[in-house]
């Protein structure tokens, strides 16, 4: 089959943490192709989009796919970055864009997957029309927060521009420093420049958000949580810091790694408690920005519904 459109057609597949998104893509994908009723396929590889599976080592607290489901069923960046670097939504989105436009010149269905909504908006719409970090500026800045800690910039960021400061997180401190650059830079609030509403030129999207009541969902929480902690997640944690990842590593913040840090000598099973608190806590986070996403269409978690979905998607774009 090859594509008969000048668009790149791509799915999008979210929904909240513990919500089934790995199940569906192997029911779906997981023989690396889209079966059709009449016997047809298409091709498909994922584009992984959360932003913790991308840092090398963290396999376990990010619930990376299996090697078995990797093996029958590619991912995209994965695997891409150390956890003491950063991963931004802008090394997210030219990436992806990247990876979904070779997948489609090679006629493979590109399906981007994941949970973290601000990376999946700058992809399907586009990034915020602020400068460019200036690396002067920037190294002051990270000088200035290693000096007095991130009190005063957020202080100087609630006076230029309290929408920004109530929107960026306690502990997200790349946010923090980011906005205060772009306000230092241009002069003006980094909330002026919104990113893009509707989505990009030259793309197609289907937007498939995956649905659960809130308590299946905390319940799947729980076990998974439970599930990673006998799995090995402590040595694995042990491991990262023996490598020298610590607390202040990008990637060591992730929930499922920064509570070993912040309860240090406490036992495995507090630990465990404030890993599945704070993973629900983020759940709720995350269905904020799906809301956002143009076009999001939700769903069971059903691989028949999926799979209609798809191919009403991509049929009427198909020669055979």
């Amino acid at each position: 089959m090859t594509i008969g459109s000048s668009t790149v057609k791509t799915v999008i597949l979210t929904g909240p943490t513990a919500s089934g998104k790995t199940e569906l893509l192997d029911q779906v994908f997981g023989r690396g192709a889209l079966l059709f009723s009449d016997g047809s396929y298409h091709s498909a590889e994922i584009i992984n989009a959360d932003s913790m599976q991308a840092y090398r080592g963290m396999d376990i607290g990010t619930a990376k796919p299996s090697a078995s489901l990797l093996a029958r069923l590619p991912h995209r960046l994965i695997d891409i970055v150390n956890p003491d670097e950063q991963y931004t939504a802008g090394d997210f989105t030219r990436l992806a864009l990247q990876e979904s436009a070779a997948l489609d010149k090679a006629g493979i269905l590109p399906v981007v997957s994941g949970g973290t909504g601000f990376y999946l908006r700058n992809f399907i719409c586009g990034t915020s029309s602020a400068p460019p970090a200036e690396p002067g500026l920037r190294a002051r800045i990270a000088a200035e927060l290693a000096r007095s800690g991130p009190g005063p910039l957020r202080e100087e960021l609630a006076r230029i521009d309290p929408v920004s400061a109530s929107r960026i997180k306690e502990r997200d401190l790349y946010r923090l420093t980011r906005a205060v650059e772009i306000a230092r830079a241009t002069g003006k609030p980094p909330s002026s420049f919104a990113p893009p509403a509707q989505p990009r030129a030259g793309y197609e999207f289907l937007v498939v958000g995956v649905s659960r009541p809130r308590e299946e969902l905390a319940t799947r929480i729980r076990t998974r949580v439970s599930s990673m902690m006998d799995r090995g997640l402590p040595e694995e944690v042990e491991k990262l810091e023996a490598l020298g990842y610590g607390a202040e590593s990008p990637g060591m913040k992730a929930i499922g790694y920064r509570e070993f840090f912040e309860f240090r000598g406490k036992p495995r099973s507090l630990i465990a408690e404030a890993i599945i608190l704070h993973t629900i806590q983020y759940a709720k986070r995350q269905m904020t920005f799906f809301r956002a996403l143009p076009g999001i269409r939700w769903l069971p978690p059903s691989a028949e519904l999926l799979s209609r979905l798809a191919a009403e998607f991509l049929l009427p774009s198909f020669s055979r």
